[in-house]
């Protein structure tokens, strides 16, 4: 008698429990490990979305998922076989998250790759697990009472949640969970040395990209289809753009550099802010781009040379050891290390990685840099403080107790610098007085932090 073999399962499903795997059972980082996995595969476009979703939605959403799983499966989660976790995480976020996926395909697949990891036995597991969840999903109930809810429902760290509950209020605080699983917008800075925004939509189109004008910014192109990698287009490769969120743009109209004049970009990272002030001023001056790291400057020196800017100069130091007399400027941007609780949609395990003790670490370290800073700006010089937070610890704390022992600076309004930009009228009156947090998802947007500051003439 022949027996019948089981069809072979999606590759993306097999690399995306692997995948998986590697982030939850032994600390790997979901975007880096996704990164080398996509440039070491032949994957289809179609099958290169099913993966990143897969592996991003599933990191994402484990609370919510383990919460469904103990329901279902024998014993707590933490007794339970790794491989047997992260194939039935990996299928649950499917059949709970992915309409396009046929349950059938996915129960299928799992089954199959229950098989190869684990054997016949481990197979059935989680054929009878997973058919069992499909056939009750409707019944399944989470916590009454709000932070419980929030914590499982929108998978957040329970101490991540009462915070901003605590502090922005159930609305407000619902939008942010939200947002932060939502699929992220990739959203494109045309580059004005190269080409206007008519122009670069055009070449897209032509492409097979949808591309639109963002709402938001004078820069900004979102893109609503994605046929291939976006970094293999010609227009990337020639320098018309750049990928950068609205919120983001928005440090460099906030510090308003005019051509010709000399910027200070301290932890400027790979040069998402540092290349759009060097557009901004019409690649005339100079933007001294100073970055702990040498491997995110020779990043930022590809960027440059592709985004066809000559007057970036960078230097590998740390800031804190920077001679201010060499570096003074009237133009000062800190893009200080923070907790990234504004992106988190785009860092699917940041939220996993955090607690408080590490926060109450980052401000000390934010506040070190923000004096540090302050001593390389000229009189009645600019100095922008900005973040990807959303964390009153890291960003308002920070410049109150900063301009409390630092009377020589006082803070700059800057609401008109982003008439371009729909601000309602409560953060119109903030960014007037010279602070303003974007909340994540508030405008379709990443989180950020920004806090203008102007040098007086004393002291």
């Amino acid at each position: 008698m022949t027996v019948k073999k089981s069809p072979p399962a999606n590759k993306a499903r097999i690399m995306a429990v692997e995948i998986v795997y590697e982030v939850m059972e032994k600390g790997a980082f979901a975007n880096l490990t996704l990164a080398k996995m996509l440039r070491n595969s032949s994957f289809s476009a179609a099958d290169r979305h099913l993966l990143t979703d897969i592996v991003n939605g599933t990191v994402r959403m484990i609370k919510h998922l383990d919460w469904v799983l103990e329901f279902f499966l024998r014993g707590s989660i933490e007794k339970q076989n790794p491989w047997l976790l992260s194939i039935l995480r990996t299928a649950l976020y499917q059949l709970m998250f992915l309409d396009r996926v046929p349950d059938y395909a996915l129960v299928n697949d799992a089954v199959e790759i229950s098989r190869q990891k684990m054997g016949a036995k481990m197979a059935g597991v989680s054929n009878a697990v997973l058919r069992n969840i499909s056939r009750n999903l409707d019944k399944i109930k989470y916590p009454d009472e709000p932070l419980g809810f929030y914590s499982i429902y929108y998978s957040h760290p329970k101490w991540m949640v009462k915070l901003w509950l605590d502090t922005f209020g159930p609305q407000a605080s619902e939008t942010l969970l939200a947002y932060n699983n939502s699929r992220p917008q990739v959203v494109l800075r045309c580059n004005f040395l190269k080409c206007n925004r008519e122009e670069l939509i055009e070449k897209l189109w032509e492409e097979g990209f949808k591309a639109q004008t963002s709402p938001l910014t004078t820069w900004g192109i979102v893109l609503e289809d994605s046929p291939q990698a976006i970094s293999e287009t010609a227009s990337f490769k020639k320098g018309c753009f750049y990928i950068q969120n609205d919120a983001s743009m928005l440090a460099t109209a906030i510090l308003n550099p005019p051509a010709g004049a000399r910027v200070l970009d301290l932890c400027c990272g790979v040069g998402g802010k540092t290349t759009h002030l060097a557009e901004y001023m019409k690649n005339q001056g100079e933007v001294l781009a100073v970055e702990l790291y040498s491997q995110k400057l020779e990043l930022l020196r590809q960027n440059c040379q592709r985004l066809g800017i000559s007057i970036v100069k960078s230097l590998e130091q740390d800031i804190k050891t920077l001679d201010n007399k060499n570096v003074m400027t009237s133009y000062l941007l800190l893009d200080a290390p923070c907790s990234g609780w504004g992106v988190l949609n785009r860092r699917a395990d940041a939220r996993w990685r955090k607690n408080q003790e590490e926060i109450n670490e980052l401000t000390q370290l934010q506040s070190q840099l923000l004096r540090c800073a302050s001593t390389m700006v000229e009189k009645q010089g600019c100095l922008l403080y900005a973040t990807c937070t959303i964390n009153r610890a890291e960003n308002e704390e920070i410049i109150e107790r900063f301009l409390e022992k630092n009377q020589h600076f006082a803070l700059e309004g800057f609401q008109q610098k982003l008439s371009f930009f729909p601000l309602d009228q409560q953060d119109k009156t903030n960014a007037a007085q010279g602070m303003l947090t974007l909340m994540s998802g508030k405008y379709g947007t990443d989180g950020m932090f920004y806090a203008l500051m102007r040098r007086k003439n004393f002291k």
